[in-house]
């Protein structure tokens, strides 16, 4: 028995898989719920898309704050103390949204939110690599993401349902209610996989002790950019997708969850076929295939639209993307945890700080080149092509994956 995990009868691995993707889910849900509720948010606060936008980062940038307190606490105290206290923010911050008679309220509230929804991530991933290794953590976490994929899938068709009977307060009750079932699910089902005897010793157990630990792995940084870069590709469509859609296209809030799950199932796709084939020939050669992927169908997403391709010219090169997207997640994942594993929440926040915070932050970039010309597939495309090639060339010139060895079994 090379890790604890093997001794876990399948059925109460099913049972993990489904919580913690679950729990992993809910930072998902918080973003994507609320985005067919865009250009509502927009005439009732009487604002810009630009503004709206920097609603969603906000939860990003909160998202990713949060990760980088609640990993290095897991490490130190346990997974159940952190994702306990930070579930609860999250429930609170959800109440406080749904009440929010502004939007700069509304924007602090997303803020709290996102670092609410943070301990799933993170703690979700950390629980994996307390227990499994090698080729067994490849499988685990491709179920995990099976899981947590779904929510992608399905939250704009959920959000957009929401919207047909009742206002965009209603989404945030909504999330708060989710989160609270979380809250108890985590008290009542899911046990401390992290005893004292496998924490780390007094004197090797800062966060700055951790965080170099890990920061000093030139695989570790080469992943941590391909895992930004690919996530910033994807949350630039998330963040304009609805006013392209349903302004652009002129698609209604039903129409475009529908669309938006049809599209999104290229990531559940992508995530099982990744667990596979990185089990198979390594997750550094999946991310080879991948990156590459991801920098052409995002070329061809600018070049279908300015050859006026229309909607199907759009939605065929996304699909591409979001089926990348799914390949590398997985790998990045699974090349930074399996590497680190006495520090796996740490590992794991600077994971997902990276991936949301540089999101947050290029996500907008978006509306302000549109600003005043609307958005366009060309204008979506632009950031989504710089993202790409920058995580193709971190690949290649960082990560080098001649370099990285096999997974052990």
């Amino acid at each position: 028995m090379l890790h604890p995990g093997d001794a876990i009868p399948a059925a109460r691995r099913i049972v993990y898989v489904i919580l913690l993707g679950a729990l992993t889910a809910l930072g998902p849900f918080t973003v994507d719920l609320y985005l067919p509720a865009f250009p509502t948010l927009e005439q009732d606060f009487q604002t810009t898309a630009a503004a709206i936008q920097l609603t969603l980062t906000g939860t990003m940038i909160g998202f990713g704050l949060g990760q980088l307190i609640v990993g290095p606490l897991s490490d130190k105290l346990g997974r159940r103390i952190p994702l306990l206290v930070v579930t609860g923010v999250h429930v609170a911050a959800s109440i406080a949204a749904a009440l929010a008679p502004s939007l700069l309220l509304l924007g602090g509230a997303r803020v709290l939110m996102g670092m609410g929804a943070a301990a799933g991530g993170v703690v979700a991933m950390a629980i994996v690599r307390d227990l499994f290794g090698g080729r067994r953590l490849v499988v685990m976490l491709s179920r995990l993401a099976l899981v947590s994929g779904a929510a992608p899938v399905i939250a704009p068709l959920i959000g957009s349902a929401l919207l047909s009977v009742m206002s965009w307060h209603g989404i945030f009750v909504v999330l708060a209610c989710y989160g609270a079932v979380m809250l108890v699910c985590a008290i009542f089902l899911i046990p401390e996989t992290l005893p004292r005897a496998r924490r780390q010793e007094r004197g090797s157990t800062t966060v700055l002790q951790r965080y170099g630990s890990v920061l000093r792995d030139r695989v570790f940084i080469g992943v941590l950019v391909i895992g930004a870069m690919t996530f910033s590709g994807l949350f630039s469509y998330l963040s304009s997708s609805s006013f392209l859609f349903q302004q652009t296209y002129g698609f209604d809030p039903q129409q475009y969850g529908f669309l938006f799950a049809a599209n999104s199932l290229g990531l559940v796709l992508g995530v099982q076929a990744a667990s596979r084939l990185a089990a198979r020939f390594g997750p550094q050669w999946v991310l080879a295939f991948s990156t590459s992927t991801l920098v052409v169908a995002a070329i061809a997403i600018a070049v279908t639209d300015q050859l006026h391709l229309g909607l199907w010219g759009t939605i065929i090169p996304l699909f591409v993307f979001m089926t990348a997207c799914g390949f590398t997640f997985p790998c990045v994942q699974v090349l930074s945890l399996d590497r680190h594993g006495k520090a796996a929440g740490t590992a794991a926040s600077l994971i997902g700080f990276a991936n949301n915070a540089v999101a947050g932050l290029i996500s907008p970039i978006v509306g302000l080149i549109a600003a005043g010309a609307g958005i366009t597939a060309t204008t979506m495309a632009a950031v989504m092509i710089g993202c790409a090639i920058i995580g193709a060339l971190s690949l290649w010139f960082i990560v080098r994956p001649r370099t990285v060895p096999q997974l052990s079994p």
